[in-house]
């Protein structure tokens, strides 16, 4: 009999939300599933991690008819990945999935996302990584059309691996199924959001603030996730976590620092 993969599955929206049970159920027929998630929603927490604080990691019981086993933790969706891998499992996952993510995680928002960053810390253990995210921020998003997508991308990736220090950003349009054109390999499209902050005042007298913004798409390019998305087609985009700027090398060489 053949040996079924081994998939670690986490997120940052926490252990109940709509977008992991539908990656749980997805993942639970293609291999044998260890969830291992925050216990709040953890949202733009990027790479944080836990160190001077205790974290805790109990078994958590969502369905008690599951045959796999789930642990909710205190800690950020990295702090997830780290202590499944060297805590909790007896073996390194052969396949780390982080979401499905309430919300987009295209361009500029892999920088904050923890859904991706879970993914990327997995990349970093030597852990072949995807992460993925929906168009749709409601708690109460649809993702049946997402299945299909997710399972034959996970599939895809556990016959043919990825390339070293590449992990899987996938993104994923809020259309019905019928209207997703298929999937576009991309680049991330160059954007950013321009912030600015609501300044309130509490009851007791105190000034707080909110963060609002507004998402400006600078990239005009046919090639990028966000032009992808906006076509109607599921964005893949290989991601790395080497950050060095190679192209600026040489330059930087000629200066006199």
């Amino acid at each position: 009999m053949e040996k079924k993969p081994l998939i670690l599955i986490t997120n940052d929206d926490g252990i109940t939300a709509k977008g992991i049970r539908t990656l749980i159920e997805v993942m639970c027929t293609i291999g044998d599933v260890i969830v291992v998630a925050p216990d709040s929603p953890q949202s733009a927490m990027g790479h944080a991690i836990t160190i001077n604080n205790t974290l805790y990691c109990d078994p958590f019981v969502y369905d008690k008819e599951a045959a796999h086993k789930e642990y909710s933790c205190s800690g950020t969706p990295a702090d997830c990945v780290k202590l499944a891998n060297q805590q909790i499992l007896d073996r390194s996952p052969d396949l780390c999935v982080s979401g499905i993510n309430h919300g987009s995680n295209s361009s500029i928002n892999v920088i904050y996302s923890g859904t991706m960053s879970a993914a990327v810390e997995a990349g970093i253990e030597g852990i072949p990584a995807i992460g993925f995210s929906l168009l749709d921020y409601s708690a109460d998003a649809d993702f049946e059309a997402c299945r299909s997508f997710v399972k034959s991308i996970t599939e895809q990736v556990l016959k043919s691996g990825l390339p070293k220090g590449v992990v899987l950003n996938v993104n994923i349009p809020k259309l019905p199924l019928s209207e997703i054109k298929g999937t576009k390999v991309c680049r991330q499209a160059k954007a950013m959001w321009v912030e600015d902050f609501d300044k309130r005042t509490s009851p007791q007298g105190r000034d707080y603030y909110w963060l609002t913004g507004e998402f400006i798409n600078q990239d005009k390019g046919e090639d990028t996730d966000e032009w992808a998305l906006a076509q109607g087609y599921v964005s893949i985009v290989p991601t790395q976590f080497d950050l060095t700027a190679h192209h600026a090398i040489q330059e930087l060489n000629s200066l006199d620092f």
